[in-house]
């Protein structure tokens, strides 16, 4: 099961789920302590900022990380909780929740997927450039950046709840 939090409930949401797998998506420099049971080789640490065009200073989300990030996924057995974080678990992190659920489910329809997100997470603003790229290398056809704009900007909020993401396969 995929669970989404903010960086500042990354230490209790992983005891509370027995995570054994991470992905942070974080700005570079961002000190992240890794849990307790996750193994360095079990933890995705993508470093880019939140933006959706280049900026000086900035480092943008790139082909190279959505690359990493499925990767990393594709390793994934699924026997256990995968956790996904960002500061604040809003656009980032979704937007990671998204892709994976996206490549996990080839099948599924994008739109279906992005209405159980925002219904997952009211708050949740996935980040279009990352879902972009993704959606470029997934084969998706502009579907799943289609569908992201489709459930619109979250609710405004400083920091997403915790919360768990995925589609039984029947």
């Amino acid at each position: 099961m995929l669970h989404v939090c903010s960086l500042s409930t990354l230490h209790q949401t992983s005891e509370r789920i027995g995570a054994t797998r991470l992905i942070t998506l974080i700005n570079e420099g961002t000190p992240v302590e890794r849990p307790a049971g996750i193994l360095p080789e079990n933890h995705l640490f993508l470093a880019f900022n939140d933006i959706i065009e280049p900026m000086d200073g900035m480092t943008p989300p790139a082909t190279i990380h959505v690359e990493k990030l499925l990767e990393f996924v594709e390793d994934w057995d699924q026997s256990s909780p995968m956790l996904i974080h960002c500061w604040a678990g809003i656009s980032r992190s979704t937007a990671g929740a998204y892709i994976t659920s996206c490549y996990l489910n080839p099948h599924r329809s994008e739109l279906e997927i992005a209405r159980k997100l925002r219904h997952a997470a009211p708050s949740a603003t996935p980040n279009i450039r990352l879902v972009r790229i993704a959606d470029k290398l997934l084969s998706r056809d502009g579907r799943m950046e289609e569908a992201v704009t489709s459930i619109g900007r979250g609710a405004d909020a400083f920091e997403g709840a915790p919360f768990s993401f995925w589609f039984d396969n029947n």
